[in-house]
């Protein structure tokens, strides 16, 4: 009966312990790297580009179809957009779209922001 117990005890905390309690992933924010910095040169201003700004943009506006890492899936890969396009370019086809790209997806200051961080992926 001891051993029993033992085991069903040992065995329920083996489980509990490999499901860790799930919040792993809940804040999803980077590790610290030491870098305290979340602007980064623009190419096109000689200014500055909020990234997180620019990210958190991306996410809710462009990553359903260009993937949350910038890798495309229903649109086009943008890791390297930068390299092909300027920021005024990028800018005008997040206004007006482009292809199956619907225009206006974002709007405001958004797409200036979205333009300026896109253009430095080269």
């Amino acid at each position: 009966m001891k051993k029993w117990l033992l085991t069903m005890l040992f065995g329920t905390a083996l489980v509990l312990g490999a499901c860790g309690g799930g919040d792993d992933n809940a804040s999803e924010e980077p590790a610290d790297n030491g870098d305290t910095g979340t602007e980064e040169p623009s190419d096109s201003e000689g200014g500055a580009v909020d990234t997180a700004a620019a990210e958190d943009v991306f996410k809710s506006n462009c990553a359903s179809c260009h993937g949350a890492d910038l890798s495309g899936g229903n649109g086009p890969d943008l890791t390297q957009v930068g390299s092909k396009l300027s920021s005024d370019e990028i800018a005008d086809i997040i206004k007006n779209g482009k292809g199956s790209m619907p225009p206006s997806m974002a709007s405001g200051d958004d797409v200036q922001l979205l333009a300026d961080w896109l253009a430095q992926k080269k």
